[in-house]
Parts: C-alpha cells; sequence; structure tokens
C-alpha cells in the first residue's frame, strides 16, 4: 500500500489582512477573489495592488495563492475576463479556479503556464467529467458537494494520478445543486451565478393563498417556524482519517466573506488535527474534544457531514432556524506593538476596560488577558471601544505578538 500524502489544507481569505491570518494559522494554500469574475461579489475581495501584496506574503511563508474567476460568464463578460487573465500574468498567482467553458479556453490561451482548477461550480460528479477537464489541461478538479466517500474513491481509481481531487469539508452548504440555485435571481434579480446570491435559502417562508392577500399561513416544522431550504454547515473534523484516505489532495474550506477570526480557529484547528493524524493516528484520537471544542469558537450553523458518508436525511441536513451559533465575538487581529508596549489593532465589536479576554495564538494555544486600558490614537484614554473600525492601543496584563487574534467568549445561554 503507497504511503498516504498529506493533503493540502485549503483556505478562503475576503481581504489582504484576512490573507495573512490564513498564512499565519496553518492554510498550505489560500484563495482569495479579484475584483471582478469570482462568486463573492459582497466580498470585500483583492484589488490588483493588495492580490499582489498577497501573494508576495504568501509565497515567503511556502503558501499558494488561488484566484477565484468562476462566474458562469456572458457574452459581455468575456472581453474583460481576457484584459483580466492579461493582468494577472503580471500578478503571479498559482492557479485559477474557473468553471465556465468558455472562460477556461480564454485562461490557457492568455496564461499558457498557470495552473488550472475547475470549480465545483461546474457540477464535476464522475470520473468522465475529470477526465474530461484534465484532456483540456485541467491540472485539478473541485468535486461537487453532493459525492459520498465512496464516490470519490472511485474516481480516484479511475484519473491520473497527476489530476488532483480537491474538496470541501467545511463551511456552508448550498441548498441547490453546488450552487447552481435561481431563487436569488428570481425573488430579488441578483444572480448567484455571477457572485450576487442574496441567500433566499436562509429565509423563512409562509404560505400566501391567492383570493387572500396579506394573510399568511406558517407551516411549522416545529415551534420556530419552517426554514425548508436552510442547510446545516459541513464539518468534517472528526473525519480525518477517512478523507486521508479517499485520494484527496486538497481539503477546502467554504468562507470567502468570513471574518478573521473564523478564518484562523478553522484553519487552526484543521492544521493539528492534520499534523495530529500523520504524526500519529492516536494522537489524533486523543485530541478529538479539543478540535470539536475549538471548531465550535467560530459563527455556525450547527454541523453536518453533508454527502460524505450519503444521502442525508432531512433532520440530518436542514437547520430549523435563520440564526447562527456563536460562541466568541471577535475583537481585532493585534497589528503591531507600540513603543509604550500596548497591542495596536482596529477594533472589529465592543469591548471595554476591565474586561477578560482570549488570545489566540497560531501554535493553538489560547490565553485569557485581562483589559487594563484603552487609548485612541492620540493617547486619550477611554472606558470602552464602542466604535468599529478604530485604531487603539490597548494595555493588557500579559504580552501579545502581531498576528494574535483576540476574541470574548459570550454567555452560554443554555446554562
Amino acid at each position: 500500500m503507497a504511503a498516504r500524502k498529506k493533503p493540502e489544507l485549503l483556505i478562503p481569505a475576503s481581504s489582504l489582512d484576512v490573507l495573512k491570518t490564513a498564512v499565519t494559522y496553518g492554510a498550505d494554500a489560500v484563495y482569495i477573489g479579484g475584483e471582478a469574475f469570482g462568486l463573492r461579489a459582497k466580498a470585500k475581495n483583492f484589488s490588483k495592488e493588495d492580490m499582489a501584496e498577497g501573494i508576495v506574503f504568501a509565497h515567503a511563508h511556502g503558501v499558494k495563492v488561488y484566484v477565484t474567476a468562476n462566474i458562469l460568464a456572458h457574452n459581455d463578460d468575456l472581453d474583460g475576463v481576457r484584459t483580466y487573465f492579461r493582468e494577472l500574468k503580471t500578478i503571479g498567482p498559482d492557479a485559477l479556479i474557473i468553471s465556465d467553458p468558455g472562460v477556461f479556453m480564454i485562461a490557457k490561451s492568455e496564461l499558457p503556464e498557470m495552473e488550472l482548477h475547475i470549480s465545483t461550480q461546474a457540477n464535476n460528479c464522475n470520473y468522465g467529467t475529470f477526465n474530461f477537464w484534465h484532456q483540456l489541461g485541467a491540472k485539478r478538479v473541485v468535486s461537487a458537494r453532493e459525492l459520498s466517500l465512496y464516490e470519490l474513491k472511485q474516481i480516484r481509481a479511475h484519473i491520473s494520478d497527476d489530476l488532483e481531487i480537491e474538496t470541501f469539508v467545511h463551511g456552508a452548504m448550498c441548498i441547490s445543486y453546488s450552487g447552481r440555485c435561481l431563487l436569488s435571481n428570481y425573488m430579488v434579480g441578483r444572480d448567484a451565478n455571477q457572485g450576487a446570491c442574496t441567500h433566499p435559502c436562509r429565509w423563512k417562508y409562509s404560505i400566501v393563498e391567492e383570493t387572500r392577500p396579506g394573510e399568511y399561513y406558517p407551516v411549522y416544522e416545529n415551534e420556530r417556524g419552517t426554514y425548508i431550504f436552510n442547510s446545516k454547515d459541513l464539518c468534517m473534523i472528526e473525519h480525518i482519517p477517512d478523507l486521508a484516505e479517499s485520494g484527496i489532495d486538497s481539503l477546502k474550506v467554504e468562507g470567502r466573506m468570513k471574518t478573521a477570526l473564523y478564518v484562523a480557529t478553522v484553519a487552526r484547528t484543521y492544521r493539528k488535527a492534520l499534523d495530529d493524524y500523520f504524526e500519529d493516528p492516536k494522537k489524533y484520537e486523543a485530541n478529538m474534544e479539543w478540535y470539536k471544542e475549538e471548531i465550535g469558537k467560530c459563527t455556525y450553523r450547527e454541523f453536518t457531514t453533508g454527502f460524505f458518508y450519503g444521502k442525508p436525511s432531512s433532520d440530518a441536513q436542514i437547520y430549523n432556524s435563520n440564526t447562527y451559533v456563536k460562541n466568541y465575538t471577535y475583537l481585532g487581529t493585534v497589528e503591531s506593538i507600540d513603543e509604550n508596549g500596548r497591542s495596536v489593532f482596529e477594533q472589529k465589536n465592543k469591548f471595554t476596560v476591565g474586561e477578560t479576554i482570549e488570545r489566540m495564538k497560531p501554535d493553538g494555544t489560547n490565553v485569557s488577558l485581562k483589559v487594563i486600558g484603552i487609548f485612541d490614537e492620540d493617547g486619550n484614554a477611554q472606558e470602552s471601544a464602542p466604535h468599529p473600525k478604530q485604531m487603539l492601543h490597548v494595555v493588557f496584563d500579559g504580552e501579545t505578538e502581531p498576528q494574535d487574534i483576540l476574541r470574548r467568549q459570550e454567555p452560554d445561554e443554555k446554562q
């Protein structure tokens, strides 16, 4: 039996700061979107300057960067795609993620040396499709989310060894077939396949009888209402051995619109789980409670294993609420230490002097810190930090370092 290959850990980034967080907290590769032609129109995305800086930073740490260009293109998009790819040639990402065949052929023409990866948006469900893209020149294909581990093993057995399989293992699940949803376009005129999805699958629905306009009749699944389209979030942290044995080359985390706290939490947890398992499976089993506890410290919609073990039942897949589980609040990421030893960072949520917060480090440790003092950029003291995006200089009762994530544990409402 061939030695097991440790799969790549592929983490999303919505901005330059989040890219640096992903790199620092354990990513092997990061995927990002430019200002056009990606499927996250509401994400901050990357300017050409930020993209270039991010790629330099990632490469300096041995991390790859993939750029998404995975819209389903219309005629008016094609000239812009060609111009955009010519710009990317000078910036130098490691690969492009594409779903549209026309866009793929433009990429082959403009970037003949660039690795091309086929997006899950292309509905890659069988080894024939994988081989089709490989024959056209693709280096990697992202599997559809609807595939089981058994099907992924079958694909691995029927494709070339040099064709890579990338698979989503964590994050939001689309209620439609690998992202082919028309609800957003139909209801509000924003096309999910052009990167503008409004996530109507998360909304609460009622019935209206056509002769009684304005009279809403609830269809109850339980006392909280009906969320018949709303999927739970995927999480495979407890199943690293099965993923490792399946032949998957890259484990992908969903979330190009997520915060630095989310990215750091997920990247750090999967990094440790992968490293522990490949060092010694017994170490992985021994640390299971830590992985489960840590992965629950980011915002999520309950967890499921999706389709990996067969088609899920409705109660295993559908989330009966539109609210997120939120155990921790993101306060900021330490950018530097000033001449007075204060931690400098942009504040993301309110906190106050006297509070105890948590310092989250890339090596997996968490340290409690008490807030001793808060100062603005002019050195004026303040008792709290109520204004988002204010640059603060904060005194703690312990040390911090650049790239430390600062978070606050929220009360457990169940207790």
